[in-house]
């Protein structure tokens, strides 16, 4: 199964953001036909029936695969999770094994409950460029409680499960998700990702009730970024859209910042004669801190204390034109990056940027 990995903080905003252009578009089109709401599974040759429009038999079997396969991930059993992946995947499976190890810590102990499965399916013979799936009801003001959106790039025809669960541990918790493909009569592992629900113990709900303040405070660069924080820990993938998600990017659109970098523009950063060009703003949890990550382009990084000291100057720059970065995040770290996408990257604690 294609487009399964790690997407870029600008990689999932620019995903998220066409899906649900695409999703609107095509509620607009159904209004204006006069209907009240749609059942999307129907609208395109990418059909997704969610776990109440799909047989017992179907339901089951996606869920019970699902939980067996996350109790090989909760133990580290990268061997049974091989032997149970599809062939491409089971062929390249380090960023699988790398992703279990690097979780097992937060994952001991931990008891999951699967959410409602969705199955979607992508007709025809040949890989399709962009598969969209809207799964459910969908009313005139978008996404309803069970209702959601994929949208997948490169995607081979068949079957394809989606099995989401809810891990909690006394390491806080985890959303688990894993793609699965039929693959004759079984359901084979396609894709797994893991993700922090929480982040020192505040879920979504916490970052957006601290962006909603920052906003009362003026503060619209923090209270985007943390609208930004909202989304992500909310968001169990990268290629999927709910009625929450699509709220939090409603509210959050709004503050999006002029002066910020965006999909391809690029914003200028000025110091005297020095200019950077930064590329990309981003939130980040670090360890056990929440940092701000920001990436500007540079002719050459080959000189590690020349670009040190651009990436040190990079900083006081930004914080002489962004203060009020200095009460939400923890440290800044400034990624120089050459034509060539090499980086060099220097992380400093808010307190030792001066």
């Amino acid at each position: 199964m294609a487009d399964i990995g790690c997407l870029s903080r600008r990689g999932f905003l620019e995903r998220r953001t066409a899906l649900v252009q695409r999703l609107r578009s095509l509620l607009l089109n159904c209004a204006a036909l006069g209907l009240l709401a749609f059942s999307a599974a129907n609208v395109l040759a990418e059909s997704c029936l969610t776990a109440s429009d799909m047989d017992e038999a179907t339901r089951a079997a996606l869920t019970h695969t699902g939980t067996r396969y996350f109790n090989f991930v909760a133990v580290g059993d990268v061997a049974s999770l091989r032997r149970s992946a599809i062939p491409n995947l089971a062929a390249e499976f380090s960023s699988i094994e790398e992703t279990v190890k690097d979780k097992q810590a937060a994952l001991a102990g931990s008891q999951a409950a699967a959410r409602p499965p969705f199955l979607l399916e992508a007709e025809g013979t040949a890989t399709i460029p962009r598969a969209e799936f809207f799964c459910g009801v969908f009313g005139r003001s978008g996404q309803t409680r069970d209702s959601a959106a994929f949208s997948l790039n490169g995607l081979a025809p068949g079957k394809y499960g989606v099995v989401i669960l809810d891990a909690s541990s006394p390491n806080g918790a985890q959303t688990v998700s894993l793609i699965l493909q039929q693959i004759g009569s079984e359901w084979k592992l396609g894709g797994l990702y893991i993700k922090a629900a929480q982040f020192g113990g505040h879920d979504s709900d916490w970052f957006s009730a601290r962006a909603h303040d920052f906003q009362t405070k003026g503060q619209l660069h923090n209270a985007w970024l943390y609208y930004v924080v909202a989304r992500s820990l909310v968001s169990p993938l990268p290629f999927m859209s709910t009625a929450v998600t699509d709220k939090l990017y409603d509210e959050s659109q709004k503050l999006q910042p002029a002066d910020f970098p965006a999909e391809a523009k690029t914003a200028d950063l000025s110091a005297g004669t020095a200019t950077y060009k930064v590329t990309a703003i981003f939130p980040e949890f670090v360890g056990n801190d929440l940092d701000l990550i920001v990436r500007y382009q540079a002719g050459d990084v080959s000189n590690s204390n020349q670009t040190y000291q651009n990436n040190v100057a990079m900083m006081k720059t930004l914080l002489a034109k962004y203060p009020e970065l200095r009460g939400a995040f923890t440290a800044v770290v400034a990624r120089a990056v050459d034509p060539s996408g090499h980086e060099y990257g220097t992380l400093l604690a808010m307190k030792e940027i001066k």
